[in-house]
């Protein structure tokens, strides 16, 4: 791509000048959304830098880009994104910063024939409810995202901290709101870390709210607190362990099982077999943090192997570099699958 051609695909959000293919200057007309896109003492554009070797300097409310000619494409359509998000009424924050590097890398990473075009701005999916909206920040949460639309059943698997149960209950929220479905029911088996509810005090509720608490967590950040305490009230919104869904059709709902990995096969196949119609269900889970009991398989991992290549259900694979938390958790990942891995091959060796 030569420096015209850089011009021509330039964004009308943005105004572009190019002073060789390698360096050019973008310049922002809203002063205010300029200083927020490039984060506070340019922390954002620091981030750039950082990630894409290239260097970035910010001057009013243009910035100079100068560095690899790939490199300083990707920074161009990862500001001209969250500079659109900023537009739209949207912040910017690190973590978003983060996400659309990430989604500008993969658009270039995906192109396997010398022929095909890179696209002028960043595409991700996104949910959309009246309180937020949330737009993918990793390739496996834009196909995430995209199955959640396509497919009556998905499956997200994989490591915490990738946004496998917050992507699909806002995306139960999305379609409660649009009146696509008239309840959403979320669930989870109640066996955590070896914990029992018999140890905890109180009534039912109060056992079993704690294990439920993020899937409240993410509802409260997708609609209006008083909202989700009258929908919770009138039973358009149900939050329980899995074991109240057994002998239910659950029809005209958005369902979500989270914590899969901890369901046994019979869970699994009950809860499987509550989808009623015009109903979406969504699993969570991941298969390297089951807490059954040793010799219980799980119904996740079962389920995984019967139900693939079944026509209308989608599985979403979600790997340690998928996860959108502290980058800290990425490198926590990938260093207890490294041991993991190390102890299945000397468990065979042995054998």
């Amino acid at each position: 791509m030569n420096a015209q051609e850089l011009v021509s695909s330039q964004p009308r959000n943005s105004r572009n000048t190019v002073t060789d293919a390698n360096h050019f200057i973008l310049t922002f007309e809203n002063n205010r959304f300029a200083s927020e896109l490039f984060g506070q003492f340019d922390q954002n554009l620091k981030l750039l830098e950082e990630r894409l070797s290239i260097e970035a300097r910010a001057r009013g409310n243009s910035v100079s880009i100068s560095g690899d000619l790939v490199a300083t494409n990707q920074a161009r359509r990862a500001l001209d994104f969250l500079y659109a998000k900023l537009q739209s009424g949207g912040s910017v924050e690190i973590s978003d910063v983060e996400g659309a590097i990430r989604m500008a890398v993969a658009a270039d990473d995906q192109l396997s024939l010398p022929t095909m075009e890179r696209k002028a701005k960043l595409s991700m999916a996104q949910i959309s409810t009246r309180k937020k909206t949330i737009a993918a920040r990793t390739p496996t949460q834009d196909a995430y995202m995209r199955a959640l639309d396509r497919s009556e059943l998905v499956f997200g698997v994989g490591p915490a901290g990738t946004g496998k149960t917050y992507l699909a209950v806002a995306h139960a929220a999305q379609l409660l709101e649009r009146g696509v479905v008239d309840r959403i029911v979320l669930t989870r088996p109640a066996v955590e870390a070896g914990e029992r509810l018999g140890f905890l005090p109180g009534d039912m509720k109060e056992k079993v709210d704690p294990y439920l608490r993020p899937l409240y967590d993410a509802l409260y950040d997708m609609m209006p607190g008083d909202k989700v305490e009258r929908a919770i009230t009138a039973g358009v919104i149900e939050i329980a362990p899995l074991a109240f869904m057994r002998g239910r059709t659950l029809s005209n709902a958005a369902i979500i099982l989270d914590e899969a990995q901890n369901t046994t096969s019979m869970q699994m196949k009950m809860f499987l077999t509550r989808l009623g119609e015009n109903g979406r269900m969504i699993i969570t889970g991941d298969p390297s943090q089951v807490d059954l009991p040793r010799g219980v398989k799980s119904g996740l991992v079962e389920a995984l192997q019967i139900l693939n290549g079944i026509e209308g259900i989608s599985v979403v694979r979600f790997k340690d570099t998928d996860v959108v938390r502290h980058p800290l958790v990425g490198r926590i990942v990938r260093a207890y699958d490294a041991q993991y891995a190390v102890h299945d091959e000397s468990e065979q060796l042995d054998r």
